[in-house]
């Protein structure tokens, strides 16, 4: 029911806008600024996903939970759909979740709700960290024997196939009488 309200609202208060704006500014002042938030827009979400997205790779390579970063790059997505999206309300929401601090009190708000349970996938996970390996004390033990390389058999390099072999030899590669096969002799 919340997101049938939302769609019905946004664009009544958008077109509640438009005009307020329309006739204070004119048309054109009013359709070069939604022009112009969207390309402003398009080059803050590029520069803010970048950033997430280094964020998220960091978080990765040192093994820290990602979802903070991911939750981040997720807000600057929809800040982008938003700011791409025509409107002056739809605007300064999208430029509001480009801001860090907003999308840090955004994903305060919404943890609040958010439960999160962690599931292990059977038995092996149980009762352990799981970002520890299955071995207790960091030790593997298995065996293994060193092993010679073969000789390689000493025989002439074949170059040509059989059939190709036999062909008379070519006087220009591409000219006339050429069959353009690839095959070169030495």
């Amino acid at each position: 029911m919340r997101l049938f309200a939302l769609f019905l609202v946004v664009p009544i208060i958008e077109i509640a806008l438009f005009i307020q704006v329309g006739g204070l500014i004119g048309l054109w002042p009013t359709l070069a600024i939604v022009v112009l938030t969207a390309v402003l827009g398009t080059m803050l979400m590029r520069s803010q996903g970048a950033h997430a997205w280094r964020e998220i790779q960091r978080s990765f390579q040192e093994m820290r939970d990602p979802t903070g970063p991911l939750a981040h790059g997720v807000m600057i997505l929809v800040a982008g759909m938003l700011l791409l999206t025509p409107g002056f309300f739809t605007d300064t929401v999208g430029v509001l979740l480009l801001i860090p601090q907003v999308r840090a009190a955004v994903m305060r708000q919404v943890g609040r709700r958010i439960t999160v349970t962690r599931m292990g996938a059977g038995s092996a996970t149980m009762g352990r960290d799981p970002h520890r390996p299955p071995y207790d004390d960091g030790v593997i033990d298995g065996d293994y024997s060193v092993a010679e390389d073969e000789p390689r058999p000493s025989r002439p390099p074949v170059d040509l196939p059989p059939e190709i072999d036999d062909l008379p030899p070519q006087r220009s590669p591409g000219g006339p009488g050429s069959r353009g096969s690839g095959w070169t002799r030495h």
